[in-house]
């Protein structure tokens, strides 16, 4: 006898029907150039055949205790079941006939369809939850045993797309992310695609090896592109013309091996009936190919965020687009990779400007620079459909309606689809008049650089997607998610991919109810509570703001003191005194130097006392490794904003001249920054070790290893170049809270500051900024070189540990006596 249906069940039931009805609206086929896609891929893609057995390996590698529980079938758009549209279809199995037989049957369009219907499945009908393993990992216990599954409702369960396309990736996430993985990860992340129904990633791996080739038809040597090629760890901006040459070169070895696991990644994804987004040529060159060709128009590219504009690393080379042998290179490079890879979903990504400004503003060339990077991609592809990043629309402001409409307009409508990429926080359609007629993606980009911030705007994203899609003149055709870096805030993804089958706006009361019970395993009230504090706080930032963690240990300010806002301490803004009255001297004006404050946009009480309920109820749910990631998180994220305020503290103390308060709250401080180490050690998803390790794991040979190595550390501190006085305009940008991380370089740097100022106080002296600056950036390039090797496994309890932090830093601590007379630095702060 099968079990009847939990009220839990039965909450989901509720999403499940809301997702199946359709809006008022749904998409058309304004845009017959996409369609001519979609028809191709079904005349040159993978067979039904092929399709389905790919479904069964995803099932077989994510459950194969229930591989024979589920039947997949392929079946076409036009059906009846379809109704035209992109479609799955769950259904109890005709032929069930006790365990061992298939119990549920699952129709799709694509393999892609029926691998996201088996997720729908798992999801509102077993309370399952499917995350990437750093954040937890999938929460399969709630499946009940083979020959138990929960029946879906006579007459199957119909979902169809509001529209047809969803986008995953950014152009950067193959260097945040993805810079060091092997076929095993890549197989996890597609399998992960495909369960969240994607159908248009990005397939950027292996590129320079084609481009190898390409260059030297033109007589361009390997050592002319070593200057070309970025590092492993940097690709991502030397394929966009930011920089060159930083971080390499690359051994051909790595160019060999990338084309090799590219082969591979393309030939799953056409498995699974994806559309991979291959590149296209946006007019980066070598320099060494200006010099062969001197004639040709090639635009000099000024810097890009080097150190006194370095010319080892910055100013790239721009072919002209209108140049004859722009479009002689997009076809050559096009035709390529069609050869190499034997075929091409017809849908190419091209970022010529992407924070690379035109030179001329004049509509009539940029509509002409437009048209000629087209047939870059048309002369090698006929068929070819552009997909460009809309960020330049968000990010530069010499993009203004004339210069947007004219590229938008450069070519076919149709022939060119682009990402709003920034849609949850600043749509571009709203105020384009839906991108001037051109389809486009509403994308989530939610994520910088990879950074560790519990943050998200789920309201938009559960509204957003739908109300651009029924707007007037909507030329909406996708859902995307264009995170610079992902394995972070698995409920921002786990809703935002829902969204690509979603005709209604999402009841979060329901849908946030359900999530604790489905990552968990089981319904806990007082996490459901947390959740709901989390959703209403965390997860409900308005204020418009990007937000990129600056937290100050991952992000140490580097300014004086005294340019550090404290609150109730007034500073004469324009001129910069000692510390010490007697002494009085002057600092120089220092309006110059930026201090950017941690973005902060909650109640702090309130998820202090979600936090509270996550340690109050943990036992229930302490074997749970999505509750362990999300525990060692949510700790984190508290107390790095109490170490902001500790910090702030410090410089208030500063201010008054109290070096005793000053001193007792510097070793505070540290002492925060290594327990935060301890607890960061507990779970797997914020390791150090791994992400050196896989970088080494690339290298043929020791050398090899220690320049991965090199580039690993250095993207996530430094990031660029420096000077022995001046840090990296990028210094910090990819920063990680990893254990490992905190003690071995943020306590140290922390420590560097603190010792200066003290000095300051001691020597009754302005605060040496040139020596502070020299000492924690050798302490940073020393640490680039280092070969210091990291845990790559999580020790210690999550549970013990986050609630002896708790006691540590929260419980009492009115109690620690850090400032006499006043309190603790946390209830001296606006929380």
């Amino acid at each position: 006898m099968r079990p009847r249906p939990s009220r839990f069940l039965q909450l989901l039931l509720v999403v499940v029907i809301a997702c199946a009805v359709p809006g008022v609206r749904c998409s058309d086929r304004r845009f017959p150039h996409l369609d001519r896609v979609r028809e191709l891929q079904r005349r040159e893609g993978s067979s039904s055949a092929e399709q389905e057995a790919a479904a069964r390996g995803l099932l077989a590698r994510l459950l194969p205790s229930h591989s024979t529980s589920f039947e997949f079938r392929v079946i076409s758009t036009s059906t009846e079941l379809c109704g035209g549209k992109t479609c799955f279809v769950i259904n109890n199995h005709p032929l069930f006939d006790g365990e061992g037989t298939p119990e549920i049957l699952i129709l799709g369009a694509s393999g892609v369809e029926i691998s996201a219907g088996f997720h729908w499945y798992l999801k509102h009908y077993c309370a399952a939850h499917i995350s990437w393993d750093k954040t937890g990992g999938a929460q399969l216990s709630t499946i009940p045993r083979p020959g138990s599954l929960p029946r879906v409702p006579d007459g199957g369960v119909l979902i169809q797309r509001p529209i047809d396309w969803s986008y995953y990736q950014n152009a950067v996430t193959s260097s945040y992310s993805f810079a060091w993985w092997d076929w095993d990860r890549w197989e996890k992340e597609i399998d992960w695609m495909a369960l969240q129904g994607i159908n248009l990633p990005l397939a950027f791996t292996g590129q320079e090896s084609i481009w190898q080739r390409i260059f030297e038809r033109y007589n361009i040597s390997k050592s002319d592109l070593d200057d070309f090629f970025g590092g492993p760890a940097f690709l991502a901006w030397s394929r966009m013309a930011n920089m060159h040459g930083w971080g390499g070169p690359l051994p051909q070895t790595w160019l060999d091996d990338q084309l090799v696991l590219q082969k591979k990644i393309l030939s799953r994804m056409y498995s699974f009936g994806m559309f991979p987004v291959l590149p296209a040529f946006s007019g980066n060159i070598p320099a060494a190919l200006k010099s062969k060709f001197p004639s040709a128009k090639v635009t000099h590219l000024g810097n890009w965020f080097t150190v006194d504009s370095n010319p080892r690393w910055c100013c790239t080379y721009l072919l002209d687009a209108s140049d004859p042998l722009f479009v002689e290179i997009g076809k050559m490079f096009i035709e390529e990779q069609i050869r190499e890879y034997g075929r091409t979903s017809h849908i190419y990504n091209c970022d010529t400007f992407d924070e690379n400004t035109p030179p001329l503003s004049d509509p009539n060339y940029i509509s002409s620079l437009g048209a000629a990077t087209f047939r870059g991609m048309q002369s090698g592809d006929n068929d070819a459909i552009w997909l460009m990043q809309g960020w330049l629309f968000t990010y530069d402001p010499f993009w203004e309606p004339p210069q947007m409409k004219a590229l938008l307009h450069s070519v076919p409508v149709g022939k060119m689809i682009v990402l709003d990429l920034y849609a949850e926080v600043k749509p571009v359609w709203i105020n384009s008049d839906q991108l001037y007629g051109v389809p486009y993606i509403w994308c989530m980009l939610h994520n910088f650089a990879a950074d560790f911030e519990m943050y998200g705007v789920l309201d938009a994203l559960a509204s957003g997607p739908i109300d651009a899609r029924l707007s007037d003149n909507s030329t909406m055709v996708g859902v995307g998610m264009s995170m610079e870096g992902i394995e972070q805030n698995p409920i921002v993804y786990d809703l935002m991919s829902e969204m690509a089958f979603h005709h209604r706006q999402v009841d979060l009361q329901v849908w946030v109810k359900t999530y604790p019970t489905r990552r968990y395993g089981k319904p806990v009230k007082g996490l459901q509570d947390a959740w709901w504090i989390l959703y209403r706080t965390l997860y409900n930032c308005t204020d418009g703001k990007n937000d990129k963690n600056r937290d100050v240990i991952v992000a140490f300010p580097d300014v004086e003191p005294f340019v550090i806002a404290t609150p109730g301490l007034h500073v004469n803004t324009r001129q910069m005194y000692s510390t010490v009255p007697s002494k009085n001297y002057i600092r120089k004006d220092v309006s110059s130097d930026a201090y950017e404050h941690p973005h902060l946009w909650y109640d702090t009480n309130a998820v202090i006392h979600a936090l509270e309920l996550f340690l109050q109820h943990g036992d229930e749910v302490s074997d749970s490794n999505t509750f362990r990631y999300d525990l060692v998180d949510l700790t984190r994220q508290v107390l790095a904003k109490y170490a902001n305020d500790v910090f702030l503290k410090i410089i208030e103390s500063y201010k008054s001249n109290n070096m005793n308060q000053v001193t007792i709250l510097c070793q505070h401080f540290l002492s925060l920054v290594n327990d935060l180490d301890t607890l960061l050690s507990s779970h797997e998803g914020f390791l150090l070790g791994p992400w050196l390790e896989s970088a080494k794991g690339l290298a043929r040979n020791s050398e090899q290893e220690i320049q991965y190595e090199w580039n690993a550390r250095t993207q996530i501190t430094m990031w660029f170049d420096n000077t022995e006085t001046k840090a990296s305009l990028l210094r910090d940008y990819a920063n990680k809270y990893w254990s490992g991380l905190l003690q071995d370089y943020y306590g140290p740097r922390a420590a560097i500051y603190f010792k200066h100022l003290l000095l300051s106080m001691e020597n009754n002296a302005p605060f040496a900024l040139k020596e502070w600056r020299r000492e924690w950036i050798s302490l940073t390039n020393n640490w680039q070189s280092d070969r210091k090797v990291f845990s790559t496994t999580a020790t210690g309890d999550p549970l013990n540990i986050s609630q002896s932090l708790y006691t540590k830093y929260l419980s009492n601590a009115d109690l620690l006596g850090l400032v006499e007379g006043t309190g603790s630095p946390w209830k001296s702060a606006s929380l």
